[in-house]
């Protein structure tokens, strides 16, 4: 599960949501309903990268933008928007 290399560069010159593909988002789907954790890699609101593991609940859409809501090993919530993860992989 990993984002490609155009749509990132796409998202970090413009702030407008690019939506992701649809195959992109039913492994979201797919993670959120195995609660599989994931280590993610994604482009913060601030424009710096932050890598962590952490376990996917939901997806939701607000003000045009699709965000997976998130949970760390110390119970933070968290919402990433989906056209900022860069790379996200299955943690066994």
């Amino acid at each position: 599960m990993v984002n490609s290399l155009p749509l990132m560069l796409k998202a970090a010159m413009s702030d407008r949501y690019i939506p992701v593909s649809c195959q992109l988002h039913s492994e979201y789907e797919l993670a959120i309903m195995h609660a599989q954790t994931l280590q993610l890699i994604w482009r913060t609101a601030t424009g710096k990268l932050a890598t962590e593991t952490l376990k996917p609940y939901d997806l939701i859409t607000r003000e045009g933008s699709e965000f997976l809501l998130v949970q760390s090993a110390n119970g933070e919530d968290k919402k990433i928007r989906l056209d900022k993860i860069i790379e996200a992989h299955p943690v066994s």
